[in-house]
């Protein structure tokens, strides 16, 4: 629960120290003194959005700091301890500093914190209800909200959301996947024939080179033969004169001048190396003709295979060097749109088992709204009808959707519906609740909700506006009776209410010439009695209102002890009629089930 919770220079609270009790906290004062804004305060620690409106004019931040002991909510211990939060003391600290710029950083027993890690840490810790929470009743998104939450089914309801969703998106991926089908079953056709075609050419790296030089050589064959012919002529076979004949002479003439100089045995040897080379070079063309024949056969192969790839690859529009890298971009895309295939069939598998986990989720969903709902529509209406409504009726129609469809929320739409007078039909709230019964019917549903709620904290934001008389001391009844079982803080303008509560804050205002502060304090006994007076009577008390303020405490009381003796004898009326029930069973009585006891909420 909240014991402590530290204001500086928040709005117009320039310093602000609270030490927090269980039971039910009353706090009151007059309009504009500050009493919600130490609830605001309270939830900026809690994650929710800051402006830089919220800091003090002339100073340079806010810091609220709020103190929770957390040794009976073992949820919270083990969020804190999976993130290294927690501290040796059964405690946690949430603190928010708001800038002059607008700036915020938040912070768990001191560790810096994203906004959302305060925010999910508060729903475990606190639950505040707003007075403009009877509008959101308006709205069906809420009625559903309140069904699970009472029902405990709220993380339920999250999966089934989210089955729901991945059911629409695998059903958006396989309709693109069959409107893609036609368009993909003509292009694996189409793959399929130029892969066919390249196959069939079974073109081999460097082929391509090799065709086109024998294809040339075969093209020329006779005029090759005849210069190397002449070429050997030229070097070996001349009558007129070859260049061997020129060699040997011009050898055997420098052989005759090595006597007389030395120098030229350089020229001689070249000379000699010149004779050898041309030898073996008019022996390779010699060999080459022996070997060398046109076949005009093989040209007309050779130039056939040539125009084959030619004019595939004047198909494909791509140089015939290209024609390989072509064909592995095929082979590629075919895999491609081959697998597309295979993922459409796994798409459609993957959209069935999708479809039964929804579908186990949100029948599990139902059965638990089912349940839930017959309990709240009873509770509520029970405490509706103590609220100055006695004849009113609230009913949870669940209405079935559509089962060939997912719907995100589960396989019914939620919502209220109101009866205000006896014999009336039950219609919806938009269309019959006036801005008081919805107060009512929302104060009714916050109480029955707060009774189940794990959080051991809870703030009623003056939820009783609207409401007076001897409704009002029934309000404050029930609000008394939260606080019995944990934290109940209430913002109140009813005496009735303020009469009830264990503790009593008074929230005024401090002026100076310059500057507005709030203070509050906490009453002892006699203050309590003055605010009260103060309450029923406005800014003049009078003998009157300060003996009834003194009175209500006392009728508060007496109330409550009539509601616990009541309760009791519900109890030994339902003992009894259980008792009457087996009797009537045992002895055979069509009646027995009329013998079934009824239970009510006090």
């Amino acid at each position: 629960m909240l014991v402590h919770l530290a204001v500086n220079n928040y709005a117009i609270v320039d310093h602000l120290e609270l030490e927090l009790a269980s039971g039910m906290t009353v706090i009151s004062g007059e309009t504009g003194a500050g009493k919600s804004i130490m609830l605001d305060a309270l939830a900026l620690t809690l994650g929710d959005r800051a402006d830089s409106g919220a800091v003090r004019p002339g100073t340079d931040k806010a810091d609220i700091l709020a103190t929770f002991d957390i040794s009976h909510i073992p949820e919270a211990r083990a969020w804190l301890n999976e993130r290294d939060l927690a501290s040796d003391e059964p405690q946690v600290i949430l603190r928010r500093v708001i800038t002059a710029e607008g700036r915020s950083r938040g912070y768990i027993n001191g560790s810096p914190c994203p906004q959302q890690d305060l925010k999910a840490l508060g729903e475990m810790l606190i639950d505040i209800h707003s007075q403009h929470e009877h509008q959101s009743l308006l709205k069906v998104d809420t009625h559903r909200r309140l069904l699970d939450d009472y029902a405990g089914c709220s993380e339920l309801a999250r999966q089934v959301q989210l089955a729901a969703q991945r059911c629409k998106q695998t059903e958006q991926a396989l309709t693109r996947a069959s409107q893609q089908g036609d368009e993909v079953s003509s292009r694996l056709q189409l793959l399929t024939y130029q892969l066919e075609e390249l196959d069939n050419l079974s073109l081999q790296d460097g082929e391509l080179d090799e065709l086109e030089r024998e294809q040339r050589q075969l093209a020329n064959a006779e005029q090759i033969m005849q210069s190397c012919q002449q070429v050997i002529n030229l070097c070996s076979e001349n009558d007129s004169g070859s260049v061997l004949q020129a060699l040997t002479a011009s050898l055997s003439r420098l052989s005759g001048l090595a006597e007389h100089s030395r120098n030229l045995d350089e020229a001689h040897n070249l000379m000699a190396s010149a004779q050898i080379q041309v030898e073996e070079a008019v022996g390779e063309l010699t060999r080459y003709l022996d070997h060398f024949e046109a076949d005009p056969e093989r040209q007309q192969v050779v130039e056939e295979r040539l125009g084959l790839i030619y004019d595939l690859a004047r198909k494909h529009r791509v140089n015939p060097e290209e024609l390989p890298a072509l064909q592995q971009r095929l082979i590629d895309e075919l895999e491609s749109l081959q697998q597309q295939n295979l993922d459409a069939d796994q798409l459609a598998e993957e959209l069935e088992a999708y479809r039964e986990h929804y579908q186990k989720l949100a029948v599990e969903l139902s059965g638990l709204r089912k349940i839930a709902a017959e309990k709240l529509e009873n509770a509520v209406t029970h405490e509706i009808q103590q609220l100055g409504m006695p004849g009113g009726r609230v009913q949870i129609q669940l209405s079935p959707q559509e089962q060939n469809t997912c719907p995100p929320h589960g396989l019914e739409t939620v919502e209220l519906l109101i009866s205000a007078n006896p014999g009336q039909p039950a219609k919806p709230l938009a269309k019959v609740a006036s801005g008081g019964e919805l107060s009512r019917i929302s104060l009714g549903i916050q109480v029955t909700t707060a009774q189940t709620s794990l959080v051991p904290t809870l703030v009623f934001d003056e939820v009783d506006v609207g409401i007076g008389g001897p409704t009002a001391e029934i309000v404050g009844g029930m609000l008394r009776r939260l606080g019995e079982h944990g934290q109940v803080l209430t913002v109140t303008h009813l005496p009735q209410v303020a009469a009830q509560g264990h503790h009593h804050l008074f929230v005024r205002k401090e002026q100076s010439s310059d500057s507005t502060s709030t203070r509050i304090d906490n009453l002892n006994a006699d203050g309590r009695i003055n605010e009260v007076a103060r309450m029923l009577g406005g800014i003049d008390m009078t003998e009157e209102s300060l003996a009834h303020a003194k009175k209500l405490p006392a009728s508060c009381k007496l109330q409550a002890a009539s509601c616990k003796l009541q309760a009791a004898s519900c109890k030994l009326q339902a003992a009894s009629c259980k008792l009457q029930a087996a009797s009537c069973k045992h002895s055979g009585c069509r009646g027995a089930q009329a013998c079934q006891p009824q239970f009510f909420t006090f």
